[in-house]
């Protein structure tokens, strides 16, 4: 009689990965397709949008004349402006029709000829639209699909995990663990579905782990709170600071083109700048000031004036501390924005394996079902 073999850890691994794969793939599979899709959405919707040609002249238009132009003729309460680094760029002006919307409307202007351009949607912006609905609510009500795509993410976590394990052999040598790094593209389709689902996964994991642990922050307040609670500062903080500000109606305010150009001689290096103007809230400019030389596209300098000129507060990204650094870029590190067009590449073949890991993956437990039953039958 046979002793029946143990029950091991490895044993409790590979189940662990079988079983959840299973139950989550479909999920998984839309997911990781969409979050494919989603890496290159603005270049995406740029494709397919008109194009707006802003040829530079002798003299350009002031940012005070372009905002009471924007107001005279549309009727807008202008609310801000982003200033590109080229000069072959159109400014973009952000607008509402009413002060009480939550997120106004973005305008072109041509800064030399006046030129108006309000950037219309397109059947691409509907589809990127689609394809963000897919991946984060499953086109569900946000209260039943959100919480979905959070448990298949967490499923996803333990997978890349188990799967890590998994990869490893049973005795770790040099020998054995190198054939984990290459795909034999000469062996049966098995063997070869076999390596791209190990091996991909693989060079893959550490990608997924951080876009799963950093989704999460959208599926869960909790998670993101207590994520929060152990960086010891808080994520996704929109806030503005409060200023204690006195009103008094005999001190000049400087001009929208004075408040830029003082936080142009601040903030001294080249580089796109957004601007938010003083409104009923809040009676102060802020700026962000993105470096064109920086590490990294998606951090910005933070500079507050009052609208008589004087400096309120400077942010500088780079003087921060570790975890408030970390935690302002928990969105580009989950999307891939984090260094620009190089990151956003490795992110979309990441993305990609990890579409093909649900197909690869069952297709391994399928297989292994075949052999069963057939020596189940002889």
């Amino acid at each position: 009689m046979k002793n029946k073999k143990k029950y091991s850890f490895r044993k409790f691994m590979n189940d662990v990965h079988l079983w959840l794969g299973l139950a989550s793939g479909i999920i998984l599979f839309i997911v990781c397709f969409t979050g494919t899709v989603l890496v290159f959405e603005q270049e995406i919707k740029e494709f397919f949008a008109e194009d707006f040609i802003v040829e530079p002249q002798v003299e350009k238009q002031t940012i005070t004349n372009l905002a009471e132009e924007l107001k005279a003729i549309n009727d807008f309460y202008v609310t801000g402006v982003t200033i590109p680094t080229n000069e072959n760029e159109a400014y973009a002006f952000l607008v509402k029709e009413d002060l009480n919307q939550r997120r106004g409307t973005k305008v072109l202007v041509d800064p030399y000829t006046k030129a108006i351009y309000k950037a219309e949607k397109t059947k691409a912006d509907a589809f990127m639209f689609t394809m963000f609905k897919l991946h984060r609510w499953l086109l569900l009500d946000t209260t039943i699909g959100r919480p979905i795509v959070g448990v298949a993410t967490i499923i996803f976590l333990i997978l890349a995990i188990s799967g890590i394990v998994l990869w490893f052999p049973k005795k770790v040598k040099w020998k054995t663990v190198k054939q984990g790094f290459k795909i034999k593209t000469k062996a049966n389709w098995k063997r070869v579905n076999h390596d791209l689902h190990n091996t991909l996964g693989f060079y893959a994991c550490i990608f997924l782990l951080v876009m799963a642990i950093t989704g999460l922050c959208w599926s869960f307040e909790s998670y993101r709170e207590g994520l929060g609670y152990v960086m010891g500062t808080k994520i996704f903080d929109r806030s503005s600071p409060e200023f204690q500000l006195e009103h008094n109606s005999d001190v000049r305010s400087i001009s929208y083109d004075e408040a830029i150009q003082l936080a142009n001689q601040t903030l001294n290096y080249p580089g796109e700048l957004a601007v938010t103007f003083p409104d009923q809230k809040n009676n102060f400019y802020s700026f962000r000031k993105y470096n064109s030389d920086n590490w990294s596209p998606s951090t910005s300098d933070k500079l507050f004036l009052d609208i008589t000129g004087t400096v309120l507060k400077i942010e500088h990204f780079d003087e921060k501390p570790f975890n408030q650094k970390l935690a302002a870029v928990i969105k580009p590190l989950h999307t891939g924005d984090i260094f620009g067009t190089f990151s956003k590449i490795v992110y979309f073949l990441a993305c990609l394996i990890a579409t093909s890991l649900p197909v690869t993956g069952t297709l391994i437990w399928w297989n292994k079902l075949k052999k069963k039953k057939k020596k189940t039958v002889k």
